[in-house]
């Protein structure tokens, strides 16, 4: 049976911040939201502050907005963790 994937829609922000932080990081960001794409409930934390969520990865947090009807996640930013919260 073919799973339903979840298109995933990068935001300008995350794809400047992935060319800027260490390559290997970035591909880990990267195969991490290709998981996310299979199954999103098991990776998606709400966030209490917005209406968004969080998705951790070592110490970045990656926040997306997630539109299940139209089975779609968009990677708003990726921050390390100590500023990700700065900018909500």
């Amino acid at each position: 049976m073919k799973m339903n994937k979840f298109s995933i829609r990068w935001d300008k922000k995350a794809v400047k911040f992935l060319r800027k932080i260490d390559r290997k990081m970035a591909r880990r960001i990267v195969k991490k939201m290709d998981e996310v794409a299979i199954n999103p409930a098991h990776y998606l934390e709400p966030l209490k502050e917005v209406n968004a969520y969080k998705i951790r990865i070592g110490d970045y947090r990656i926040i997306v907005d997630f539109h299940k009807d139209e089975k779609v996640i968009d990677v708003l930013f990726i921050e390390h963790r100590k500023n990700i919260y700065k900018n909500l």
